[in-house]
């Protein structure tokens, strides 16, 4: 067993030591993986140290480098060394973090990580939490405590009655929202349809009258609204000062997408862009964004325990509580669950406050510095300059016809970097996105250079 752990472990070591030489984008299509790989079940078994090395031989073509600091894709963060460790302890001591009883390390470790993390976020102490695979995971745990108090305040216990009969739930939704909110909604049985897109804010915001104007349409009605704290595309948050209270005041709850933007409020320079957003009733995040931890680790987070609790605890009399110390299966949808918060709390002792704030600035300047390189390029065109990590451009030829996924596919076939193109008004664009704790002004420098070959070789 311990040859295939340091065999695996060394495979590791050496992907994260190429980081900075290695091709940002896969080096090999669908072909190069599966030419290693049996095409049927092995008659024998294989030597676990020759089964480390088959897949890492597969998988090698294939592997994004997103730890990269050239990565600018899809908002995905690295993994801080402290959080990637972390995790390795967390899959070799493969504990069951779901009850005290049956993990007293993860209980205890889970409940220090929630703690550093609230304060990190400048949210109520008294919150309640949950980590998830994701924040696809995080905004079904947050969205199932609204859909539980909502109800449960015109008289409905959706937990025992289900939503057949029940009265329906509305859902105020910023119009440029997440497709993960509309999916976490289909999974709750609240349904994309229950969806009213608000707008008139400004650019991707939802604005005071249009949420007045929603909120009057059915006074008393069960109202979720959902508020976007870093647009996927602009970066625009929405202005929670003026918007919580008005939803407050006509007994809505309100629940925010912070996925990335969420941690704007633990910079001190950034935070005025989210103020307010502590009055919310829920928010979901996610680690793998700008915490810089590895995957599988969302945050759920809600001033309202009793409703998360409501919604998701589930006891046998065989299970065992944890008496002083918090069962996290009381708050989380799985039986199941690994150490998921050892990265978070990892990154947060590894960071620090200041740290944690520098690493959103840093990310911030490095996003303006790389939208304003490339577009002072010949060809290209600012679509948004970033006002947090988020900008957008597009590129033409010198007939004027939009060539972004030309050069958007021409960057990263360079291996210089990684992008990722979107639709936004009916036009192609290239989206920026910087998330990682590694990019550096090198960084940004050979991905200007490389949008500038890729841009002469297209014009």
């Amino acid at each position: 067993m311990t040859d295939a752990l340091d065999l695996a472990i060394a495979h590791g070591r050496r992907f994260v030591a190429e980081q900075a030489t290695r091709s940002v984008a896969p080096t090999g299509a669908r072909a190069d993986m599966l030419a290693p790989l049996p095409t049927a079940m092995p008659a024998t078994g294989i030597d676990p140290a020759a089964v480390i090395d088959l897949i890492a031989r597969a998988a090698e073509p294939g592997l994004m480098g997103n730890l990269s600091g050239r990565f600018f894709a899809w908002v995905k963060g690295g993994a801080l060394p402290a959080a990637h460790a972390a995790d390795v302890l967390a899959c070799l001591w493969d504990q069951n973090a779901v009850l005290a009883a049956t993990s007293p390390a993860g209980a205890v470790l889970e409940e220090v990580a929630a703690s550093l993390l609230l304060q990190a976020l400048h949210l109520p102490e008294t919150c309640a939490y949950s980590f998830t695979t994701g924040c696809q995971m995080s905004h079904t745990s947050a969205l199932a405590a609204a859909r539980h108090q909502v109800l449960a305040k015109v008289g409905w216990d959706v937990e025992v009655n289900g939503l057949c009969g029940a009265p329906a739930i509305r859902v105020l939704a910023n119009a440029h929202r997440h497709s993960s909110v509309d999916r976490a909604l289909r999974l709750l049985g609240i349904g994309t349809g229950a969806i009213v897109p608000l707008g008139g804010g400004g650019r991707a915001k939802v604005g005071a009258d249009d949420l007045r104007a929603a909120l009057a349409v059915a006074p008393g009605a069960p109202t979720i609204v959902v508020l976007n704290a870093g647009d996927l595309n602009v970066g625009a948050c929405d202005d929670f000062a003026a918007l919580v209270p008005i939803a407050h005041a006509a007994g809505a709850w309100v629940h925010v997408d912070g996925a990335f933007g969420l941690w704007l409020n633990a910079s001190p320079r950034l935070a005025p862009q989210v103020a307010g957003i502590d009055l919310c009733d829920s928010w979901a995040t996610d680690g793998h964004k700008w915490l810089n931890t590895p995957y599988d680790c969302g945050m759920a987070i809600t001033r309202h325990g009793d409703a998360l609790k409501g919604a998701m605890r589930q006891t046998a009399s065989y299970l065992t509580e944890g008496g002083d110390t918090r069962d996290p299966m009381d708050y989380t949808p799985e039986w199941s669950r690994r150490m998921r918060a050892l990265p978070t709390l990892a990154a947060l002792l590894e960071l620090g406050r200041d740290g944690l704030a520098d690493l959103i600035e840093r990310c911030c300047d490095h996003a303006l510095a790389l939208h304003d390189g490339i577009a002072a390029l010949d060809g290209a065109t600012s679509i948004a300059r970033p006002t947090i990590n988020q900008g957008m451009l597009r590129f033409h030829d010198r007939a004027g016809a939009n060539i972004t996924d030309a050069v958007i596919a021409a960057i990263n076939a360079s291996g210089e970097a990684f992008l990722s193109g979107t639709t936004w008004e009916s036009e192609r664009t290239m989206r920026i996105s910087v998330c990682n704790w590694q990019t550096n002004a090198d960084d940004v420098r050979r991905t200007v250079a490389a949008a500038q070959a890729a841009l002469a070789g297209l014009r």
